[in-house]
């Protein structure tokens, strides 16, 4: 369970990841934006990919949803075919948040995340810490190059780390290329929450429940990687519910599942509901993890009797 755990809360944070890991650029001893990803090869494979794709319609206007991974690595084809021409067809592109630019990046995360009254190492037990001490060993980081942060963005940027020297690329997931997209061919974009407010949703996790975040992550580094790799596969086979059975076995603490999956969810099904009544056409693109399970985006949506329907392609 533990090794799905950062994994799963990862897909909840869309792009505050990347700005996360820039923010911590000038702090940590060796901070993730430092790390040099793989670079590809020209003659890196395209890899065909057919993510899963739903609509929602009433008389005047069409949502798409659109789950998504944060980081992926070079070559996945997927922007093309029904989610392209959906794309296309739509005047707005939501994300979960915008990416704000590196300064302010890094002064939200400042504001949330430093606690240097509060040692990170000093609120684990002797058990705990060996754990701490041998991921970081083995990531290459000192032991102390997170105690002035709080245990959810240790356990972030521990997390990320392994797939980025694995080769996964922030600028490679489908919120940047979607993004690139939509200003190039002069699309409204929104979102559905502000980059304070989503990192807010880890800040305010109580401490307990964010150790288990960071012993998840500790806990996981060798296994991080493959199981990244095993939710792209799914991810791009549109395997919903294989999806769904492998994130959802990552919430072991009821108190993180609510928080980032369950409440979300439900907000931006109030959300939906209230664009229903304006005319248009809109492409959601929200992380993967969302629209998949018992408590996603779709099944919250039937409680306001509106149907989301998969697009087959």
């Amino acid at each position: 369970m533990k090794k799905t755990l950062f994994t799963a809360s990862i897909l909840t944070l869309s792009l505050a990841l990347s700005g996360v890991a820039k923010a911590n650029s000038n702090t940590a001893p060796a901070p993730i934006a430092a790390q040099e990803s793989a670079a590809p090869s020209a003659e890196t494979p395209t890899i065909d990919a057919d993510p899963a794709l739903w609509v929602v319609k009433d008389e005047d206007t069409t949502i798409y949803l659109f789950g998504t991974v944060h980081v992926l690595k070079p070559g996945l084809s997927w922007f093309d075919e029904a989610v392209k021409n959906a794309f296309d067809a739509s005047d707005e592109l939501v994300l979960e948040v915008i990416q704000p630019s590196d300064a302010e990046a890094q002064k939200t995360v400042f504001s949330l995340a430093i606690d240097p009254a509060n040692p990170l190492r000093s609120r684990l037990n002797e058990e705990q810490l060996a754990t701490y001490d041998g991921a970081m060993t083995k990531l290459g980081l000192p032991t102390n190059a997170f105690d002035q942060f709080e245990p959810w963005f240790a356990s972030i940027n521990m997390g990320i780390l392994p797939l980025i020297k694995a080769g996964y690329d922030p600028t490679s997931g489908a919120e940047s290329v979607l993004t690139k997209a939509a200003k190039a061919s002069g699309k409204e974009i929104s979102a559905l929450e502000g980059f304070e407010e989503q990192l807010g949703f880890f800040d305010t996790l109580p401490i307990d429940s964010q150790i288990t975040l960071l012993l998840g992550s500790a806990e996981g580094i060798d296994e991080t990687t493959p199981f990244v790799d095993k939710m792209v596969e799914q991810w791009g086979d549109g395997n919903t519910e294989k999806l769904a059975a492998l994130l959802n076995e990552g919430f072991g603490d009821p108190i993180i599942y609510d928080k980032l999956l369950t409440q979300r969810n439900a907000n931006w099904v109030e959300w939906i509901d209230a664009r229903l009544d304006t005319p248009g056409t809109v492409f959601i693109a929200v992380g993967a993890g969302h629209l998949a399970g018992d408590d996603s985006v779709q099944e919250q949506l039937k409680t306001k009797d509106i149907a989301a329907t998969r697009i087959d392609y």
